[in-house]
């Protein structure tokens, strides 16, 4: 398979400044299943990005320009254009990514969703009047604030849904009216190339510079050269927890949003739903291979339904089917690269070591791991502690609802957890007492509408997601005092 998508959608080169750099080295991007090239992408370096970072900033008072109508048309358009191309979008997805294609037609969805969310929220952008007179000395003054545009904005996204996270990168900066230079992870390039040529043509036929919206790949040279000039306003970073707090340390004083990892919990009460909640543990523990942050990975059942929980759960496990991504009815295919599998494999086999049992264990080849649950895993032990990353999840028994919450917080992670209950009471409790970003009743912890605030808390990160979050955190307050009796 050479290319299997034929001509790619898109110029060659890098989209920097009001062109596209055709000068540069291309490397090939694997399709995960069996290894076979999808297409050359390009592959950016240090110079690269610092005539991107040039033209941001030379285009940064022109971005936070444009009108409002203009960023709302081209936003707008953007998601009608992907709209109509979007099962080229989708087999793209599934080349670069590996990821099965029911969750790259989701992940096409929700982008345009997110598109379509940042464009409405151009119009809700503004301030208030701030009463000055609490104070004699504020008598006969006149106060407002505003919120303007932060400036350049560099955004760094995953691997596991690069068309998605560009978009929440891209999406809300442009709303801003701020440009943004985005970095795709290298093994995914293609889908994010694609997007910028997207809103570079909108902005193209608006009559506005492309410049504000730019690509540069690479690798960790080029993040560290983007994200560490004095000169840019805000880091938007997607990935690890290890290396978005070095980012967030080597940028600073700049201000980074984080969305880190996790290995979200889903605790199961005795008052439960016990079919709804295992196959909540199915959904939402193997979509996307388990590659996804909120993707469900420790599963804490109360001990008195335990048993019949188990039984439902291993019955349904038998429904996830291993295989070719490119079909429609596959739900765990490879992960992005082998020694991602390879790792994955080492911490089920050092968890079974520690005394866990495998519950269930499906079928696997090469760079796909075996959809796995385990049962009775140590709370040391990376399958539950850390972020797996791929499609295990673990299950354990705790005596009571209190033991669940607690077992539950144990965590340095905090993106999202899930509670399965038919008490308004607990679910209220989970509400007050989770730390986590996001609590969801009786749904998977990876449950998102992307218009909602995301985030997490503790090594999950800081700063929300969704377009109307994102803006916010993407634009400052600037206070306006005025004695009208001194202006003329």
């Amino acid at each position: 398979m050479s290319a299997p998508i034929g001509r790619l959608p898109f110029p060659p080169g890098l989209p920097i400044g009001d062109g596209w750099d055709v000068s540069v080295p291309t490397a090939p991007v694997i399709f995960p299943f069996d290894g076979t090239v999808v297409a050359r992408a390009p592959v950016g370096s240090v110079p690269h990005a610092k005539r991107a970072l040039d033209a941001a900033v030379d285009a940064e008072a022109a971005t936070a320009a444009l009108p409002s109508h203009v960023r709302r048309v081209v936003l707008s358009e953007a998601a009608a254009r992907i709209t109509r191309t979007r099962q080229a979008f989708e087999d793209l997805l599934v080349l670069e990514t590996g990821k099965p294609l029911v969750d790259c037609r989701t992940e096409v969805s929700r982008a345009i969703v997110t598109l379509q969310s940042a464009a409405e929220e151009v119009a809700r952008i503004h301030g208030e009047t701030v009463p000055l007179d609490l104070l004699p000395s504020g008598e006969g003054l006149f106060g407002f604030w505003t919120r303007v545009p932060i400036g350049v904005v560099i955004g760094i996204t995953g691997f596991n849904y690069p068309l998605l996270l560009a978009a929440h990168k891209v999406a809300p900066s442009l709303a801003a009216g701020c440009p943004v230079i985005c970095k795709p992870a290298p093994q995914t390039p293609l889908a994010t190339l694609w997007l910028a040529d997207i809103l570079r043509r909108a902005l193209t036929d608006a009559g506005c510079s492309p410049a504000s919206v730019q690509v540069v790949t690479g690798g960790a040279d080029v993040g560290a050269a983007l994200t560490t000039d004095s000169r840019i306003g805000a880091v938007s970073f997607t990935g690890s927890a290890a290396v978005g707090h070095r980012i967030a340390r080597d940028a600073a004083p700049t201000k980074t949003l984080l969305e880190l990892g996790s290995n979200s919990a889903l605790l199961v009460c005795s008052d439960a739903d016990l079919d709804a909640a295992a196959d909540a543990v199915v959904r939402g523990g193997f979509y996307a291979s388990g590659q996804a942050c909120i993707s469900v990975q420790r599963v804490v059942v109360l001990e008195d339904v335990i048993e019949p929980f188990t039984e439902r759960l291993t019955t349904a496990m038998k429904d996830v089917s291993v295989g070719d991504p490119r079909d429609a009815a596959t739900r765990v295919s490879s992960l992005i690269v082998p020694s991602a599998a390879a790792r994955v494999e080492q911490w089920i086999e050092r968890a079974v070591h520690d005394g866990a049992q495998v519950l269930y264990r499906g079928e696997g080849r090469a760079s796909t791991v075996a959809p796995t649950v385990l049962t009775n895993v140590e709370e040391t032990c990376d399958v539950w502690r850390e972020e797996v990353f791929g499609p295990v999840v673990c299950l354990r028994s705790v005596s009571s609802v209190e033991e669940g919450f607690e077992t539950l917080n144990r965590s340095r992670y905090g993106l999202h957890a899930s509670i399965y209950t038919s008490s308004l009471a607990v679910a209220f409790d989970a509400l007050r007492r989770c730390k986590v970003g996001g609590v969801v009743v009786n749904e998977v912890p990876g449950f998102r509408a992307d218009n909602m605030p995301y985030g997490g808390v503790k090594d999950s990160g800081s700063g929300r997601e969704g377009p109307r979050f994102a803006i916010e955190e993407l634009t400052v307050t600037r206070m306006a005092v005025i004695r009208p009796g001194s202006v003329s």
